[in-house]
């Protein structure tokens, strides 16, 4: 490990959805049997690390689906009022200079506002140290190393540190900091926006995708805002806004009654369908396996009607790779109990942008 980083701790702490902490103890298990479970709370699963055990390789994080952050603990403090917990943050954390400081609550109900705590604890830094942390506000540096601090009451803070070396480790406690804008038609279109943001998504202007299960069209718009010619496949109408965008059409009928060849040409097929998981992985096995069909990539969210299915995880995986696609997974921080994946061909050759057209006029 770098010398200039603090020590690893016998400790990892990862976050989660509220009601997601057995899933993905679960998952660890899989993922990284090295690690042993420790306590829980909710929001927050603690893991002991094996003596002298390194720092997880980039895979063994990605496995961990339904942690939103993973931070090397330093332990808790306590404390009567907001003063005494600063101090004894700064006590615990050492004179480590920091790339950045993320304060969050341990889950949405925890009391505690993470500005102004994050002020206080900036405050009591050295001055010479402050002027190295972005301003309040400002986007956390890509590889910066970032002290942690998890709100778990007005009393009792969890104290870590990680390295901002993925787009969520950039947002305070992996939670996606975009709200949903004005003039957006559905919370749809602010997953996919977390999605191209957390995977780094290479959409294409000119580009074609064809969403199933469309309406009302949150994912459909912000497709079309990136460039892409969309389809929307869907019996019920989608929002008018989408609908009368020139690079928008819909298909108004089931995924499963449009006939095969219509699906050919598609760069991507995104599918957010409030269906169970083995119907969303039919609807995309029938597209992306259809003879003369070659999408470059799938977007694809799976909603588990219970946390129970998490365990399937492995075996929805299997079939994207069995269809020919590398898969990355994630527990969206703007989602629900789903699970986004992003399935993309190992080797893509990649066409050069349509014209900007309406398919098909």
């Amino acid at each position: 490990m770098n010398a200039s980083l603090p020590p690893s701790g016998d400790f990892l702490l990862a976050t989660c959805q509220g009601g997601a902490e057995a899933a993905l103890a679960a998952r660890q298990a899989v993922a990284v049997p090295g690690l042993a479970r420790a306590a829980w709370r909710r929001g927050v699963v603690t893991f002991r690390r094996q003596p002298g055990a390194g720092p997880l390789s980039h895979a063994e994080r990605s496995g961990l689906v339904f942690a939103r952050t993973l931070v090397h603990s330093l332990g808790q403090v306590t404390g009567p009022d907001v003063g005494s917990l600063v101090r004894a943050l700064h006590e615990l954390a050492g004179p480590q200079r920091w790339g950045d400081i993320h304060v969050w609550p341990r889950e949405p109900r925890v009391e505690g506002d993470p500005a102004t705590l994050r002020a206080a604890i900036v405050a009591g830094l050295d001055v010479d140290r402050r002027g190295s942390l972005p301003a309040a506000g400002l986007p956390t540096p890509p590889g910066a190393l970032v002290l942690d601090c998890a709100i778990d009451g007005p009393d009792r803070w969890w104290v870590g540190w990680h390295v901002a070396d993925t787009p969520s480790g950039t947002w305070p406690g992996g939670i996606y900091p975009q709200g949903l804008p004005a003039g957006k038609v559905s919370r749809a279109w602010l997953k996919l926006d977390e999605a191209i943001a957390t995977f780094a998504l290479d959409l294409a202007p000119g580009e074609r995708a064809v969403e199933l299960g469309a309406a009302p069209g949150g994912a459909c718009q912000r497709l079309l805002e990136a460039g892409l010619i969309v389809t929307g496949v869907d019996p019920a109408l989608v929002d008018d806004q989408v609908a009368r965008h020139p690079q928008f059409e819909q298909w108004r009928m089931r995924a499963r009654d449009v006939k095969l060849k219509g699906f050919r040409g598609f760069d991507w097929v995104v599918a957010d369908m409030n269906i169970d998981p083995t119907s969303t992985l039919e609807a995309i096995g029938r597209v992306v396996t259809a003879p003369g069909t070659f999408p470059r990539g799938i977007i694809a969210t799976l909603k588990m009607p219970n946390w129970a299915r998490a365990a399937e995880l492995p075996a929805w995986l299997a079939q994207f790779s069995g269809w020919g696609y590398a898969t990355r997974a994630r527990q969206l921080s703007t989602g629900g109990r789903e699970i986004c994946v992003v399935a993309e061909r190992a080797a893509v050759s990649r066409r050069p942008p349509r014209a900007t057209r309406r398919p098909g006029r």
